[in-house]
């Protein structure tokens, strides 16, 4: 019986190694639904029970990073082929209305920013923290796969202890997702800036934890300072390498045009000196990256991959690419090289989040041009050629 079993397991594993390449996109946010123009800010998370859950920016009225925004979210109990209803999930209470852009005119806005989920795999439950007028961190809870979602906790003192190095006037979580490392500890990349009040810059890049499963919530040690070379490092992402390793890539306004990268054992402390990763081009917009279970030190990364160049093409210091040419990397070396590239959507596209399906499939959610989109693909299809 065991040989059967043996024999059941290699066929099934040969089977899925042969797998067809498979790409298919579905509209989870397209815009003017709902009423709103415009959804920004993608971010997607599988949870243990196989749910899909989708969630971003629902900006109102326009597509401001300050206005009135709000954070939708959308389900998909089959790998993100169809999709449930769009709901509003966070900050539906009392309001926290405070636009600093706009307080000369009274503007009674409230901006629900910058959400992230984390799966949390011990207890089953969905952690999700996010932000209001970039100046205060929520965090809640959902036990039934997002279906429900408890009352939000403050949790800003969390953002206290980064005075000491940064005296921040504005708060991000994320975006994107947070992980679980084996441990146990909940992790969540954070960026703050320190310039004038409302100002995304001068900024600098770390994380949150908790280590009882979002119970409680710490600060842990500045991960990318805005020093030298480095310039306002934001917008960051994490994953776990095949040794345990946390690894934050970071967009950064810099003249490299290329994603900061550091490391730390437990996600919090003791990350190493940062640098550029010349195979992670920056256009100035958000990444993302996730481990992959096909095999130890296998990741996956999106990014639009463009650089800024001149009339004879040569790449432009701090150039600032385009918006464009969103791209699916992969690595079997954790991180250390992307020999393989594909693009996704050649067009207009900008920040996206990835996900891992039970089965293996990944999950891109996007923006294309002004919706927001789901691509479901296998790492067939990525190492295929065009």
């Amino acid at each position: 019986m065991h040989l059967i079993r043996s024999l059941l397991f290699l066929f099934a594993a040969g089977t899925a190694l042969r797998a067809a390449p498979l790409l298919e996109t579905s509209d989870v946010f397209p815009a003017k639904m709902a009423g709103i123009e415009r959804y920004r800010i993608p971010g997607v998370v599988v949870t243990p029970k196989g749910t899909v859950l989708a969630y971003c920016e629902a900006r109102r009225n326009n597509s401001s990073d300050w206005g009135e925004i709000e954070i939708h979210l959308r389900r998909s109990t089959d790998g993100g082929k169809t999709w449930g209803p769009g709901k509003q999930i966070a900050h539906v209470g009392a309001r926290l209305e405070g636009n600093p852009r706009k307080a000369a005119g009274g503007e009674r806005e409230q901006t629900v920013n910058n959400p992230v989920a984390i799966v949390d795999r011990t207890t089953g439950a969905i952690e999700f923290v996010y932000c209001v007028n970039y100046a205060r961190a929520f965090a809640m809870r959902s036990t039934d796969d997002g279906v429900t979602w408890s009352a939000p906790v403050d949790i800003t003192a969390t953002f206290e202890p980064f005075r000491a190095k940064y005296d921040w006037k504005v708060i991000a979580t994320g975006p994107g997702h947070g992980l679980q490392l084996k441990s146990g500890r909940l992790v969540v990349p954070i960026w703050l800036a320190y310039g004038k009040t409302g100002d995304h810059k001068p900024s600098a890049a770390a994380t949150i934890f908790s280590d009882d499963h979002g119970r409680t919530w710490k600060a842990g040690d500045i991960a990318l300072p805005n020093e030298g070379a480095f310039g306002d490092p934001n917008e960051t992402m994490i994953t776990t390498l095949s040794d345990g390793r946390v690894l934050l890539v970071a967009r950064s306004v810099s003249k490299a045009n290329r994603k900061l990268i550091t490391m730390s054992a437990d996600g919090a402390t003791g990350w190493s000196t940062p640098k550029f990763h010349d195979q992670l081009w920056e256009p100035i917009c958000m990444a993302s990256i996730v481990a992959h279970p096909a095999n130890a030190g296998t990741l996956i990364f999106s990014n639009p991959h463009t650089l800024g160049r001149d009339s004879s093409g040569k790449e432009i210091p701090a150039g600032r690419g385009k918006r464009e040419n969103l791209s699916i990397k992969l690595s079997r070396d954790d991180g250390t090289t992307w020999p393989v590239s594909r693009t996704l959507d050649a067009g207009p596209s900008a920040y996206s989040d990835l996900a891992v399906l039970p089965d293996g499939t990944v999950l891109c959610l996007y923006e294309k041009a002004n919706d927001i989109v789901a691509a479901r693909f296998n790492l067939e299809w990525i190492a295929a050629k065009p």
